[in-house]
């Protein structure tokens, strides 16, 4: 037999956060919650089990969150592999989204709008115009998926819940940042060259990232989320009193993105996740309509 053991979040705590995950988690602190990082042994968030950090049991290539916004996020991008290794020592960044819940008129901003060039969108950044007016915005509702590949220009929009799965690497570039200030009152790092650098003008390539969108919640049963070389995710429905038989592999995690299921009899609740350090066959019984989400490397 397989065995699912609960992990606890590492928190991260951000001036665009929201209340949403506080609320359904029961943490209080003076600047918003802004993202749990469920299944991590990254350095710089560690989720724990049993009070010991993650990564004193295993390492993994991905990495899992939960974010909630009340504002929006810095305009950003991620480098590749192979200039995140060579200026950062870490990993590249491509990541993927689940929408889990949005408030009216809430959305995203992913790639460029045709016809931007390098040029251009530089200057603008460096006059400090409005960017976000270079890139797609797009309206989102809970169900939408969207990939985000090294190389995209980016922002999470104001009012959204969301789960990201995305390579274990802390790296992100900065473009600009809607002219506020952080909590020290001073205006955040922004990092302007880099991100010319690893940013893709391509046109084709920005338009694909819309192209490759799509809902995740309009079918039951098991669909696939996501192939990438270091993270795999896929969606798993279940009815209200459904009872089956789960394999999960060495290093496979879970979370309960909505309903209230029972792992070998340990209840999950909405957004709690666990991990999975012997692989094998776990009983899984959904107590009303549940969506889990299932990653591995």
């Amino acid at each position: 037999m397989g065995k699912l053991a609960k992990l606890s979040p590492a928190e991260s705590f951000k001036i665009w956060g929201g209340n949403k995950l506080s609320k359904i988690k029961n943490i209080t602190n003076e600047t918003p919650l802004g993202e749990t990082w469920e299944i991590s042994t990254h350095p710089d968030g560690n989720s724990t089990l049993g009070g010991l950090p993650l990564s004193n049991l295993c390492q993994l290539s991905y990495l899992f969150k939960l974010i909630d916004t009340n504002d929006h996020l810095s305009i950003q991008v991620h480098p590749g592999d192979e200039y995140a290794s060579l200026h950062e020592n870490q990993k590249g960044k491509t990541e993927c989204w689940i929408i889990l819940d949005a408030e009216p008129g809430a959305g995203i901003y992913l790639g460029l709008k045709p016809g931007i060039t390098k040029k251009e969108f530089k200057t603008a950044v460096e006059n400090n115009l409005e960017v976000n007016k270079y890139l797609n915005f797009i309206e989102v509702k809970p169900g939408d998926f969207f990939y985000v590949p090294f190389g995209s220009l980016h922002a999470l929009g104001s009012g959204l819940t969301l789960a990201e799965v995305q390579q274990s690497s802390g790296v992100t570039y900065r473009v600009w940042d809607w002219n506020r200030v952080g909590t020290d009152g001073k205006p955040r790092e922004l990092h302007i060259d880099k991100a010319m650098d690893v940013s893709n003008f391509n046109e084709d390539f920005n338009s694909k990232l819309l192209a490759d969108a799509k809902n995740l919640f309009e079918q039951d049963g098991i669909q696939k989320v996501v192939e990438h070389e270091e993270f795999k995710a896929d969606i798993l429905t279940l009815s209200a009193g459904e009872s089956k038989e789960l394999r999960l592999e060495n290093k496979e995690g879970v979370c309960l993105l909505d309903g209230a299921v029972s792992f070998d009899d340990e209840a999950y609740s909405k957004y709690e996740s666990g991990i999975c350090l012997d692989a094998g066959i776990v009983q899984i019984k959904a107590s009303k309509r549940s969506r889990l989400l299932l990653i591995r490397e």
